[in-house]
């Protein structure tokens, strides 16, 4: 197998293996989509220039085109009000003889207790810039309304189709991460399942300091943990991701216990 292409299987493997962060319509009333997959085999070109959320995108779309109960309508919809973008509608499907305009996300949230007062609003973007309740703020209030625009409606009109005729749904996948000193933390309202791995500051990570560590691109935070990468020792380690730090930038890494035990965890730099 070429190696782009394992590099591509890897990633989808660990996108797959994603749960949906909560089950059926139970936070802000919207409506997880929900897909299977009988091969995990890919055979798929991607532009390895496309930004994650993109990247992604290409993933759900073979998936659907997998199902033969899903019909793909339409992708990546520009919708335009003369020459300005107003958004863009992910996808347009037909399942079950129903139309869905479909939402695909996939983040990544860290559980920090003293941002907001409820489960939703604790959870945060690893380097502070974006949280869950406002991705699902813009969902609510931005993106899914747009299929009921105008300029939407004369859209939809060229593909024989009404908003009115249609259901929203979301596939929001997620990566949790939870402090490491509090690792049993019991989610009621997101799936616990999603949760993956912790996350530390610097000072923490000196009790690592006889462990092997790995910085993956952020593409490879998809992928799943494995032996078979260049590890780092902890003065290297320590070198390297101190270069992310001095930026700003909380890196997602992989550590590898003595007994051969790996982890997932991002080094923060604000806490």
């Amino acid at each position: 197998m070429h190696q782009k292409t394992k590099e591509i299987q890897k990633r989808f493997e660990g996108f797959l293996q994603t749960s949906c962060l909560w089950n059926g319509n139970t936070v802000y009333e919207l409506d997880q989509f929900y897909i299977q997959l009988k091969s995990t085999k890919i055979d798929l070109e991607i532009n390895e220039n496309l930004r994650l959320g993109k990247y992604i995108e290409r993933f759900v779309s073979y998936q659907l085109a997998q199902d033969l109960s899903v019909e793909i309508i339409s992708e990546n919809i520009q919708i335009q009000q003369e020459k300005r973008t107003l958004g863009e509608l992910d996808c347009i499907v037909l399942r079950d003889q129903k139309t869905i305009h479909l939402e695909i996300i996939y983040k990544f949230y860290l559980y920090h207790a003293s941002v907001g007062e409820t489960e939703i609003e604790h959870f945060i973007g690893p380097n502070r810039k974006d949280s869950l309740v406002e991705k699902l703020s813009k969902l609510k209030e931005k993106q899914l309304p747009l299929l009921y625009s105008d300029e939407c409606s004369a859209y939809l009109s060229t593909l024989n189709l009404n908003a009115k005729n249609m259901e929203q749904q979301v596939y929001f996948k997620a990566q949790l991460f939870v402090p490491y000193a509090n690792l049993n933390i019991q989610l009621k309202q997101l799936n616990l399942d999603c949760i993956v791995g912790f996350y530390i500051n610097q000072k923490e990570l000196k009790q690592f300091s006889n462990c092997k560590f790995y910085i993956p691109n952020k593409k490879d935070w998809l992928v799943i943990p494995n032996q078979n990468v260049p590890w780092l020792n902890y003065t290297d380690f320590n070198q390297k991701s101190n270069d992310y730090l001095e930026r700003q930038f909380s890196p997602l890494c992989w550590l590898k216990k003595q007994n051969g035990e790996i982890k997932k965890f991002f080094l923060v730099w604000w806490v």
